[in-house]
């Protein structure tokens, strides 16, 4: 049986170190120019310390930039996969416990070089909620070498 080795394949960037926040929060930016032009951004929420609702809840907006210095919502479809975004570039929104605990995966093809995600708030978030963001592309070259400790194998 042939097996697809996606570990030598993918690289994974952490760009929101995970945290607990009572703010809202910018991403760093994935740069995509090395490699297929695209990227998927995940942002994993965890539980929420503050009861969520309508009015006390986390959005999570994908962002494109030219330069990785002045963003704007991407607010067009066509430029994502495996989901969409609204109006406002929000691709998920949590605001009831059952939504806390997740992963929100979002995918960019966009024309913009660089794409980071804005986890904002709404309403008054007193004890926080942890949220992390890590980016997936895929290099036009695989990486040289790695270790034991979850690094590329190549």
């Amino acid at each position: 049986m042939s097996k697809k080795d996606l570990a030598n394949n993918l690289t994974v960037t952490q760009l929101l170190d995970p945290a607990t926040l009572t703010a809202t929060a910018n991403s760093n930016g994935i740069d995509t120019a090395l490699t297929t032009g695209s990227a998927m951004i995940i942002v994993n929420c965890g539980e929420s310390g503050d009861t969520l609702s309508s009015t006390v809840k986390w959005d999570y907006i994908l962002q494109d930039s030219s330069d990785n210095a002045s963003f704007s919502a991407v607010t067009n479809s066509d430029f994502v996969t495996y989901g969409t975004v609204d109006s406002s570039g929000i691709f998920a929104t949590v605001d009831a416990a059952a939504e806390d605990d997740a992963a929100y995966p979002i995918g960019y093809i966009g024309p913009n070089r660089y794409v980071r995600v804005a986890v904002t708030k709404t309403g008054t978030h007193t004890n926080g909620t942890p949220h992390g963001v890590v980016g997936l592309t895929s290099p036009i070259h695989k990486p040289a070498s790695g270790g034991n400790d979850g690094s590329p194998t190549g």
